[in-house]
C-alpha cells in the first residue's frame, strides 16, 4: 500500500507536503491493531567474525555486502551460506577513517555499480616506529598553517564495477572527494541513499576535535590554534561540504552534476551548490523514504551531561525527517530552541546565546556566509536525562542514534510458506536503532508530518551495538552488530537476518568446530557440528565446505579433512530442515582453518589491566608479537581510544613494538563520574608467505584511572 500526497502535488526531496499515515491499513486510532509479538520473529546469524563491521547493502538476489574499516568488503552467499571476501581496498586509519559506507546504484541490475565512501591512504603523514617518542602521524594542535597542511586529505566516494561475487577495486570511478583535516579524531563518518530519481544523497562529518571543548559547541577559532577545533568551518560553513547531506547526480564516467531544489542555487557566492542540508554533527546514518524521497536523518549529540549556563544546552542526539533543504543549527544550535553560547576559547569568556533564528558564523576559519539560513527544529531530540518530550527513547546508556529503513510492504513477496518478509503491519514505519542503548523503535508519523508515537520493535531480542539495518528483497531485516569493544572484530559482533516466521518454518541453528585451527601442510582437521539443532524439532541433513569452492565435500555430521596446499580456508558448515514440503530453510556457520602460515599472536607486556595511571599521563607500551614468520616491529600499530560506557573515540595512531601514548584528558567527559577508560588496542599484520595472504591478530587493555 502506497502512501499519498495532499495538495495534488507529489512528494520529492524540494518540494510537497509529506504524508505518512500512522498505519498502511487505514484502522482509526480507537482501533490501532498490535503489533506482531516477537515471537513470531526469528534472527538467523549470516556471518558471527564481520571484522570491525561499518555498513550493508543486500543484493537483489539476497547475498549481502558489508564493509569494515579496515578496508574489507565481505559478501554473504544467501544460497550457500558461505561467507568470502569480496574486495580489499587500501584506507588511510588514523582516528575514525577507513572505509565507511557501501550501496548499490538504483540500477545495480543493470549496470552492477557498487559505491563506497572511503579514506584513501594519499601522502598523508603516519607514525615513524623509529621514533618511538614521537608520533608523526598525529596533526599537531597549534602551530602556522604550514604546519597543519601535510594532513589536508579528503574521503573518497567512488563506484566500483560488481563481477561474480566480487568488487572489482581496479574498476574505479571517483565521483567526488570531500576535503578533510586528517591526524586528529573525529566524526568522518558517512552514508550514502539513492532517491527515486537517482538522485545520491551523502551524508558527512563535522570532522572536527570535540574534546576540548568540555562537551558542548567546538567554536575555537584562537589565533595559533589548529582548524580542527572549530566546527564552524566545517558543519557551519555553507562553503564546505562537511556536516551535511550532500545531493548530487552521479554522471556517466565519473563526476556529478547538481540537481535543482538544493539549498543554494549553483553560483551563489560562498557556497556550495552540492549541501541539501547542513548544521550536522555526524549524521553516521541516513535511510530514504521507498514512497516519498524524505531522507530520515540521525545525527550524534556532543558529551556534555547537563547545560551550563556560560556555555549552552545538554547534548542532544537527534532523529529528523528532512524533506526539504534546511538548516539544523551546529554548532551553533543543538536544536532550533536550544542555542549554544558564543564563548571565546582564548580568554574563557562567554558572550550572548546564538540567534537560532537568524545565526551569525563570524569564525575566522569560515569561508562561507556570514549569515545562515535559519535552523529548523528536528523531529525528534534527547539527551542523557529521561527525555519529557519522548519518554520511549529511555534513558540507559549514551547518545548514537542510527536511522534506520522505512518497510515496503509487497503482499506477493510475503505470499508463499516460505516467505520471511515482516508483516503489512510494518508498511511506512520508519526504524531507528540505537547503538548505545541496544534497541530498536518504530517511528510512526502522522499526515501533518507530526511524530504521532514511538513504539518498541523486537523489544526481547537481543541486539548488541546496532550499526546498520536494511530491508533485503525479500522482506527481511539485515542487521549488522558492531558488539562491545574498541576498533577491532569483538566477539559478539554479527551480520545477522531478522525473519517473519508466523506459524512458518524456523531455520535450524547450527554449530560448528574444528580440533586444530592452523598448522603445517598436510594438516588433518577434525570438525563437528555438535550443539547444531533446529527450534521446530525437524530433521536435520548436513553439508560441508570445506575450501568455500561452493561444492559439498562431506554430508556427515562430524567428518575429517586433510587439507595438502597452503592457504586460509574458510569451512563452511551448511544445516537444513525438513520443515514440510517446500518449506525446508537452511542456516550456515563456518570457521577458519590456516594452512602453511600461524596467525600472529599479540601480546601487551606493557601497560596491564592493573596498571595506575591518570588522564593526561604518557603511557609507554610495549607489544609481543609471536608469529611463524619473522616479526617486523614496523607492522605493529597501537591506538589510543578514548573508552566512554561501551563505545570510544580514537585518539592517536602509533607503530613499533614499543613507543608511548598521551592519554588525552577528555573535554566534555567528566572523570569523577563517567565511566572512562584508556583503552589501547595493539595489531599486528604478517607480511604473508608463499602467496598466503597476510594474516592478522590483535589485543587490547583497558586502564581505569586510580582514583
Amino acid at each position: 500500500m502506497r502512501r499519498i500526497v495532499l495538495g495534488g502535488a507529489a512528494a520529492t526531496l524540494v518540494s510537497g507536503l509529506l504524508v505518512l499515515p500512522l498505519a498502511s491499513s487505514g484502522a482509526t486510532a480507537s482501533a490501532a491493531p498490535a503489533p506482531p509479538p516477537d515471537n513470531e520473529f526469528q534472527k538467523v546469524t549470516l556471518n558471527d567474525r564481520p571484522g570491525e563491521p561499518m555498513d550493508l547493502a543486500v543484493l537483489p538476489d539476497g547475498d549481502v555486502l558489508h564493509t569494515t574499516r579496515a578496508g574489507q568488503i565481505w559478501r554473504n552467499d544467501a544460497s550457500s551460506g558461505l561467507n568470502k571476501l569480496a574486495g580489499t581496498i587500501d584506507v588511510y586509519r588514523h582516528d575514525e577513517e577507513g572505509l565507511q559506507s557501501i550501496a548499490l546504484d538504483p540500477e545495480f541490475e543493470k549496470n552492477k555499480w557498487v559505491y563506497l565512501y572511503y579514506s584513501p591512504p594519499q601522502n598523508t603523514p603516519v607514525d615513524d616506529p623509529a621514533t618511538p617518542d614521537v608520533n608523526e602521524g598525529d596533526a599537531p594542535s597549534t602551530g602556522e598553517p604550514a604546519d597543519f597542511e601535510p594532513f589536508k586529505g579528503s574521503i573518497q566516494l567512488s563506484r566500483f564495477k560488481y563481477r561474480q561475487g566480487e568488487v572489482d577495486i581496479d574498476s574505479e570511478q571517483q565521483i567526488m572527494q570531500v576535503p578533510v583535516d586528517r591526524g586528529r579524531c573525529c566524526h568522518v563518518g558517512g552514508d550514502i541513499v539513492f532517491d527515486s530519481v537517482g538522485n545520491l544523497i551523502l551524508s558527512t562529518g563535522d570532522d572536527t576535535d570535540p574534546f576540548e571543548s568540555d562537551g558542548y559547541a567546538p567554536l575555537d577559532d584562537s589565533e595559533g590554534r589548529a582548524p580542527t577545533f572549530d566546527a564552524r568551518r566545517s558543519a557551519g560553513n555553507t562553503n564546505d561540504l562537511r556536516g551535511k547531506l550532500l545531493r548530487i547526480k552521479p554522471r556517466s564516467g565519473g563526476g556529478y552534476t547538481i540537481p535543482k531544489g538544493n539549498l543554494f542555487k549553483e553560483g551563489t557566492p560562498k557556497t556550495r551548490p552540492e549541501i541539501y542540508a547542513m548544521g550536522l554533527r555526524n549524521p553516521f546514518r541516513i535511510e530514504i523514504d521507498p514512497y516519498t524521497d524524505a531522507v530520515y536523518v540521525a545525527d550524534y549529540s556532543p558529551d556534555a551531561s547537563s547545560a551550563n549556563p556560560d556555555r549552552g544546552p545538554a547534548g542532544q542526539g537527534k532523529w529528523t525527517v528532512v524533506n526539504r533543504p534546511a538548516n539544523y543549527g551546529w554548532p551553533l544550535c543543538a536544536t532550533a530552541e536550544l542555542p549554544y553560547i558564543d564563548y571565546d576559547f582564548a580568554t574563557g569568556t562567554s558572550g550572548e546565546p546564538f540567534d537560532c533564528a537568524a545565526p551569525v558564523n563570524d569564525s575566522a576559519y569560515n569561508t562561507g556566509l556570514t549569515k545562515l539560513p535559519p535552523v529548523t527544529q528536528p523531529t525528534v531530540w534527547y539527551s542523557y536525562s529521561l527525555s519529557e518530550e519522548f519518554p520511549e527513547l529511555e534513558t540507559q546508556g549514551g547518545i548514537a542514534p542510527m536511522a534506520g529503513p522505512s518497510y515496503e510492504f509487497d503482499p506477493k513477496v510475503a505470499k508463499g510458506a516460505k516467505s520471511v518478509a515482516w508483516p503489512e503491519y510494518y508498511d511506512g514505519m520508519p526504524l531507528f536503532a540505537e547503538w548505545g542503548r541496544d534497541y530498536i523503535k518504530g517511528m510512526s508519523v502522522n499526515q501533518a508530518g507530526e511524530l504521532s508515537s514511538i513504539e518498541p520493535v523486537l523489544d526481547s531480542m537481543i541486539t548488541d551495538n546496532v550499526m546498520d539495518i536494511e530491508f533485503g528483497p525479500n522482506g527481511a531485516l539485515y542487521m549488522l552488530e558492531y558488539g562491545d569493544g574498541y576498533f577491532s572484530e569483538n566477539e559478539d559482533a554479527q551480520l545477522s537476518r531478522i525473519d517473519y516466521v508466523k506459524r512458518g518454518n524456523r531455520s535450524p541453528v547450527p554449530k560448528i568446530a574444528a580440533d586444530v585451527a592452523a598448522g603445517p601442510e598436510p594438516l588433518e582437521v577434525s570438525f563437528s557440528s555438535a550443539g547444531t539443532t533446529d527450534p521446530d524439532g525437524d530433521k536435520l541433513t548436513y553439508a560441508w565446505d570445506f575450501d568455500a569452492d561452493g561444492k559439498v565435500d562431506s554430508k556427515v555430521r562430524s567428518p575429517r579433512y586433510v587439507y595438502d596446499e597452503p592457504g586460509v580456508y574458510k569451512a563452511t558448515l551448511t544445516v537444513t530442515d525438513q520443515g514440510g514440503k517446500g518449506r525446508g530453510k537452511h542456516a550456515s556457520a563456518d570457521v577458519d582453518v590456516v594452512v602453511g602460515n600461524q596467525v600472529p599472536v599479540v601480546e601487551f607486556v606493557t601497560p596491564t589491566a592493573d596498571q595506575s595511571f591518570e588522564w593526561g599521563d604518557t603511557v609507554q607500551y610495549e607489544v609481543k608479537v609471536t608469529d611463524d614468520q619473522e616479526v617486523d616491529c614496523n607492522r605493529v600499530t597501537v591506538t589510543y581510544v578514548l573508552g566512554h560506557d561501551e563505545h570510544g573515540h580514537p585518539q592517536s595512531t602509533a607503530a613499533g613494538c614499543t613507543g608511548s601514548l598521551v592519554t588525552t584528558i577528555p573535554g566534555g567527559h567528566d572523570p569523577e563520574t563517567d565511566e572512562l577508560h584508556a583503552v589501547f588496542v595493539a595489531e599486528y599484520t604478517d607480511p604473508g608467505e608463499a602467496g598466503l595472504p597476510a594474516l592478522t591478530g590483535s589485543a587490547e587493555v583497558a586502564l581505569t584511572p586510580s582514583h
